[in-house]
């Protein structure tokens, strides 16, 4: 069986299905990104090294499906990494490859997997024949049901993600559930099922290595476990969509929230306490959002934040009376809001858009505006997780128009 019969004769493989799986630091919680296969991104130049051992550096590519950063003119599954850090910004410790055997070989390892089907599919390209209903399938049956993509949703790729997430939801409540991902003699048999069946990068490439990051993985809740999708939209170049595009807003602030280990989810954070007087400039009345004044600094963060802020404010959160005031005279390690007194109420309804702590509220002077008015000034610190993103969260909220599962959830497939 293997891989025969499946994809072109003679391809190399293309990344078709690819997520970018976050864990948090502190292994309460993980974000798994799936990047759809026909994105339009700018693939970078990437050096290989050949079966002879030498080095060839793979030319890049602009304007190209992102399934093209792997296979296509030999590249590797390093291209792949590189791509996704060009496109969100995070660099991926690790990487690995299944292949369409791999999923039959651990979907057999673990005993099946139990799926949830809305309606009966008997789909002709995937070959999956089942009824409406749960079903526990392994093998042929579980490969069929990932590949599933025309009997499902919209019929494009974006539906097969979706059913592709329901999969890997049921396969985690399935190895939480049998205590796999707690028990080193369960979770070992499975890593020998995976030194078969999957290609890692040299930091995973023994049985004992795949076994820890198993049981790293074991301390997850599944409730905790979002699955998620690059936000994009139909390619407007296009007359017959075949490609999508960057929905830039929303994409850039799920990057930003992986980056800096922000949860889908809740959880919960440790805090310290601030000194009563600092913590009672939260409290109190709030002004509506479009009545606050603000401009923004930029005092340490990313090149550009100042601007990105500014568009968030004032296209998502109605702060529509701000403005960008380029950089501050001096860095900050951590973000500041001053303000004067009888502005207290903006400031307290800015803070809690941008979950600013009682410490990051300066109670000072306001400044005047580029419409003589006073206004706050905003200096954004070194700690700036990005536009939208709130600076106290370890959660956060999901963007407008992104969906959202966690792997606590049985859903099924429509």
């Amino acid at each position: 069986a293997g891989n025969e019969g499946y994809g072109d004769k003679g391809s190399e493989g293309h990344a078709d299905t690819t997520i970018l799986l976050h864990v948090s630091k502190d292994r309460s919680n993980a974000t798994a990104l799936s990047i759809p296969r026909d994105l339009i991104v700018d693939i970078p130049d990437c050096p290989t090294t050949q079966e002879d051992g030498t080095e060839k550096v793979i030319p890049g590519s602009t304007g190209a499906r992102f399934n093209t950063s792997l296979g296509q003119d030999g590249r590797t599954p390093s291209c792949t990494m590189r791509t996704v850090t060009e496109l969100t910004g995070v660099t991926p410790d690790n990487f690995m490859v299944a292949d369409f055997n791999a999923v039959k070989t651990l979907t057999t390892a673990v005993d099946g997997v139990e799926v949830c089907l809305a309606k009966d599919i008997d789909d002709p390209d995937s070959h999956l024949k089942l009824s409406a209903g749960k079903h526990t399938i392994e093998g042929e049956q579980a490969l069929a049901f990932v590949r599933t993509r025309h009997s499902v949703g919209f019929g494009g790729d974006l539906s097969r993600i979706e059913i592709q997430q329901q999969f890997l939801s049921s396969l985690m409540r399935k190895l939480k559930s049998n205590d796999t991902l707690t028990s080193p003699s369960k979770m070992l048999k499975l890593a020998e099922a995976g030194t078969e069946a999957l290609t890692v990068d040299s930091q995973l490439d023994s049985i004992g290595k795949l076994k820890d990051l198993g049981l790293e993985l074991g301390k997850l809740n599944t409730k905790n476990l979002t699955f998620t999708t690059v936000p994009v939209d139909d390619n407007p170049a296009e007359k017959v969509k075949a490609t999508v595009v960057l929905r830039e807003a929303p994409a850039r602030q799920v990057f930003d929230m992986i980056r800096n280990d922000v949860s889908f989810t809740e959880v919960k954070k440790k805090e310290k306490k601030e000194a009563a007087a600092v913590a009672a400039r939260l409290k109190g009345t709030k002004s509506d959002p479009g009545e606050v004044r603000v401009r923004i600094l930029n005092g340490g963060a990313p090149s550009g934040s100042a601007q990105l802020e500014l568009d968030y404010l004032q296209t998502e959160a109605g702060v529509t009376k701000s403005e960008n005031a380029g950089n501050a005279p001096e860095e900050l390690k951590k973000t500041t809001l001053e303000y004067a007194p009888d502005q207290a109420d903006q400031a307290r309804r800015l803070a809690d858009i941008l979950g600013l702590s009682g410490s990051a509220m300066k109670p000072g002077e306001s400044v005047t505006n580029s419409q003589g008015l006073p206004t706050m000034t905003l200096t954004l610190g070194k700690d700036f997780k990005g536009a939208g993103v709130k600076l106290d969260a370890t959660s956060g909220k999901t963007p407008e128009g992104v969906r959202k599962a966690t792997a606590d959830k049985v859903e099924c497939a429509e």
